[in-house]
């Protein structure tokens, strides 16, 4: 019988506070990775000394040390994703798990993901629902078909079928992996009752609140979501969380981005699909209300 096999792939940069415990969480999997390849994008603050001796003891985790550079970049993550991947030395696995460095993960996280998958083969990527610890109680996402990009799990052909990553400066690759995978014919999953925790707020790195909602509005834009519905995600996600300020940065984000033309990079053909996907969910949105009001 076969056993299916996984490999991890994580992208870091400064992460000393947080990827200790992300090795620990992975470490401590009933299921763990036959390889584990962690990019480390010229950090400085020890990061790099935390991964090495957790490389002693468990030789499956390699470090790839790149050199420094100055700035922080999105593009960059996706670059060193690829970059990681290429550096894999096994090569017969079934899956490929993304990992960011500043998640801690349930003990049997991975063995539930490989279930999920072994189960359904149509599904070509999926993952738990990540939540910043200390944020409050917390809604499920309505959107049970994209998978956050700390921790994308991919059917090996369904990654393969992607092509090279879109390296989007403002971010939201993760975004378009999910789309384009559906492109291709598989499926997309959330599994809402498999929680990882993120050990830090979203975007921490792009400053306060209403910056870090501002960035995710020009993301939005980026990465070709539909106007209208970028301004229903943002203000549904105001209602529900009475977080009027940062939806309102959000839509400013976007609405700025838009007025100076900001150049896209993503094809077409998938902004297209995307936005195609986006008109039915709120279609289906409109018609449950309907249907709800009329009962």
């Amino acid at each position: 019988m076969h056993d299916p096999t996984y490999v991890l792939v994580t992208p870091v940069r400064d992460e000393v506070k947080t990827v200790g415990r992300t090795i620990e969480s992975v470490v401590g999997q009933t299921r763990v990775p036959a390889e584990w390849v962690i990019v480390s994008d010229g950090s400085t603050d020890g990061t790099n000394e935390v991964i090495e001796r957790a490389s002693l003891e468990r030789p499956w985790i390699r470090l790839l040390k790149l050199p420094a550079r100055p700035e922080r970049s999105f593009a960059a993550v996706v670059r060193n994703t690829e970059l990681g991947v290429a550096a894999l030395e096994c090569r017969h696995f079934d899956y490929l798990g993304l990992l960011d460095a500043d998640v801690e993960l349930q003990a049997d996280y991975y063995e539930r993901v490989v279930r999920h998958f072994e189960e359904n083969p149509r599904l070509g990527l999926g993952g738990g629902v990540v939540i910043d610890i200390g944020s409050g109680p917390s809604r499920l996402p309505r959107n049970r078909i994209d998978v956050p990009g700390a921790v994308q799990f991919f059917r090996r052909e369904c990654f393969a079928s992607l092509g090279p990553l879109h390296q989007v400066p403002e971010g939201g690759w993760d975004c378009l992996t999910c789309v384009v995978a559906r492109m291709n014919g598989f499926e997309t999953r959330l599994f809402p009752e498999l929680v990882v925790d993120h050990l830090k707020p979203r975007n921490a790195a792009e400053g306060g609140v209403f910056a870090r909602q501002w960035q995710l509005g020009e993301r939005d834009y980026a990465v070709g979501y539909g106007p209208g519905f970028a301004a229903a995600k943002w203000l549904a996600r105001a209602v529900d969380s009475s977080a009027l300020v940062g939806a309102m940065a959000a839509l400013l984000g976007y609405f700025g981005a838009a007025l100076r033309g900001r150049p896209r990079v993503v094809p077409r053909e998938v902004i297209d699909f995307m936005r195609a996907e986006q008109r039915d969910r709120l279609r289906g949105i409109f018609v449950r209300r309907s249907e709800h009001a009329a009962r």
